[in-house]
C-alpha cells in the first residue's frame, strides 16, 4: 500500500482564554485529537459548522500555528517539531490558499511582485528566470502577461483569488490547504476557481485539504471527506459512501440541510432539525460533544467520549454506530472494543 503524502496523528491545538467568570487555565479546544491522512494527488474535503476548528486545523498543518501535541508527517517525516531552518525546506511543498482574496494580497505590491515574492524568500532562480516563471504561472491561471504591473485593487474578487492561487503554485508545492477558497466569491466565479484547482491537480499531482461549507462542492471535488464538530472529527471516509450513507447523526443532519437541485427530490427529502444547545467550547467535558443535540443520545453518550473506530475505509466516533456494528458483526466485538478503549500516544 502506498504511503500517504500527509499524515495527521492525534493533533491538538488549544487557545488559552481568561475572564472573571472563568476558572484558571481555561482553554478553547479548537483542534482536539484529530487524525487523518491524504494520499498523493488526493483531495480530502473538510466540512462542519462555523467555529468547529476547520481553519485552525489547516493553519496548524501549514505551520502558522504551533500544535500543542500530536504529529504532522509529510512524506513520512514529522515536521511539527522541526527547527525553523529545517522547516523551511518543507514550506515550499506545503502551501495555503486563504479564504479572503481581498485581505490576503499586499495592496502595495504589484501582481508580479506578489507572485515572485515566495521565490525571493526561498532564494530560488535568477531574476530573469523568476520573471519567466511568473509569466508562465499567470498564463496557467488565465491572466494576461501585462497584469504583472497592476495592483490587487484593479482586479475582481475572482481574479484576486487566481492571483492568490498563482502565489501558492509558484513554488511547485506537493500539498495545498485550501481554506474556503470560494466562499467569498460570486457563484458564477466559484465554478471557475474549482475547475482551475482540479486542472492543476490533474497536471501536477497536487494533494488538497479542501475546507468548505458548500457540501455540494465538497462532494464534487473530494475523494474523501472528513466531518468536524467542536474540534473533533466525527466521521471520515470515501466521499460517495459518506454522502449516500452517513453514519454519524451530525453528518446526517448536516447533509439533510444541503440544497437539492431536483425539485421532486427536494420535496420528498426530510430535513433533520437539531434541537438542544451547542456546548460551551471552553473546557468541553470528556463526553460526546454532540450529546446535547442528538436525537439518539443514550447513557453512554452522556458519560463517555466516543473514540474514532473504523470499518473498511470508513471511520466514525459514535456509540450508536458501535451498537449497530456489534449486532451486524458479533465476531468482531472484541476487536471493536479494543479500538474504543485504545489510549492515544503520550
Amino acid at each position: 500500500m502506498e504511503k500517504p503524502l500527509v499524515e495527521i496523528k492525534f493533533l491538538k491545538k488549544y487557545f488559552p482564554v481568561s475572564g472573571p467568570s472563568l476558572r484558571k487555565n481555561s482553554y478553547v479546544k479548537a483542534v482536539n485529537d484529530v487524525s487523518f491522512s491524504i494520499g498523493q494527488g488526493e483531495t480530502l474535503g473538510l466540512v462542519g459548522e462555523s467555529g468547529c476548528g476547520k481553519s485552525t486545523l489547516g493553519r496548524t498543518i501549514v505551520g502558522l500555528y504551533q500544535p500543542d501535541s500530536g504529529q504532522i508527517l509529510f512524506e513520512g517525516t514529522e515536521i511539527s517539531a522541526l527547527a525553523r531552518k529545517k522547516m523551511n525546506l518543507y514550506r515550499k511543498n506545503i502551501q495555503m490558499i486563504f479564504q479572503d482574496p481581498y485581505s490576503s494580497l499586499n495592496p502595495r505590491f504589484t501582481v508580479g511582485d506578489i507572485i515572485e515574492e515566495p521565490l525571493i524568500v526561498h532564494k530560488m532562480y535568477t531574476p530573469k528566470e523568476r520573471t519567466e516563471i511568473v509569466r508562465d504561472i499567470l498564463a496557467l491561471i488565465g491572466l494576461k502577461p501585462d497584469h504583472v504591473r497592476r495592483y490587487p485593487h484593479e482586479f475582481s474578487g475572482g481574479q484576486r483569488q487566481r492571483i492568490g492561487i498563482a502565489r501558492t503554485l509558484v513554488l511547485n508545492p506537493k500539498f495545498i490547504v485550501c481554506d474556503e477558497p470560494i466562499s467569498a466569491l460570486d457563484v458564477s466565479i466559484q465554478a471557475q476557481i474549482v475547475n482551475l484547482l482540479e486542472k492543476i491537480q490533474q497536471e501536477r499531482g497536487i494533494s488538497y485539504l479542501f475546507i468548505a461549507h458548500d457540501l455540494g462542492m465538497v462532494r464534487h471535488v473530494s475523494h474523501k471527506v472528513a466531518v468536524m464538530y467542536l474540534g473533533r472529527l466525527v466521521e471520515y471516509g470515501p466521499t460517495d459512501e459518506v454522502y449516500k450513507d452517513p453514519w454519524h447523526p451530525y453528518t446526517q443532519a448536516l447533509l439533510s440541510a444541503a440544497p437539492i437541485p431536483d425539485p421532486i427530490s427536494a420535496r420528498n427529502s426530510k430535513r433533520i432539525l437539531l434541537e438542544g444547545e451547542i456546548p460551551n467550547p471552553i473546557d468541553i467535558p470528556d463526553i460526546c460533544p454532540f450529546a446535547g443535540r442528538c436525537r439518539y443520545v443514550n447513557i453512554e453518550c452522556s458519560n463517555f467520549m466516543p473514540k474514532m473506530v473504523e470499518s473498511g475505509q470508513r471511520k466514525v466516533a459514535c456509540f450508536l454506530y458501535y451498537n449497530k456494528f456489534r449486532k451486524r458483526n458479533s465476531e468482531d466485538k472484541d476487536k471493536l472494543f479494543s479500538q474504543i478503549k485504545e489510549e492515544e500516544p503520550k
